[in-house]
């Protein structure tokens, strides 16, 4: 058989009792289409790499600056992307921004995501 040829079933044969149980557990549109967004906001290294380095600690934006190696604007604008998607959140002090993750759920996705691809 060849390689192409592996992906797909070779008779035509539906399994309806699968077929429901699939339906009723899949997303919905909208939902569906949150977590597209979410995973297209993920698919930046630097953003991927922000993240990461929150996931240990709350950092100001200057130190993420100095961390990720891009200028404090930079950064912020990274940030604000993070921040919408609802993945980071921030507290003032003072003059300082400080940043964290927004919840653990974007903590452990993280760390899924490193044992994923350091499990070969």
């Amino acid at each position: 058989m060849d390689e192409r040829d592996c992906d797909v079933c070779e008779e035509l044969c539906e399994h309806p009792q699968a077929i429901c149980l699939a339906k009723a557990e899949i997303l919905s549109n909208e939902a569906a289409q949150q977590l597209a967004e979410t995973f297209k906001i993920l698919g930046d290294t630097t953003r991927v790499k922000i993240l990461q380095i929150l996931a240990k600690r709350e950092l100001c934006v200057c130190d993420i600056a100095a961390v990720v190696q891009m200028g404090p604007s930079a950064v912020s604008h990274q940030l604000r992307l993070l921040r919408g998607a609802r993945l980071v959140k921030y507290r003032r002090e003072g003059k300082m921004a400080y940043y964290s993750l927004d919840d653990d759920h974007i903590s452990a996705l993280i760390e899924q995501g490193i044992s994923h691809i350091s499990h070969r």
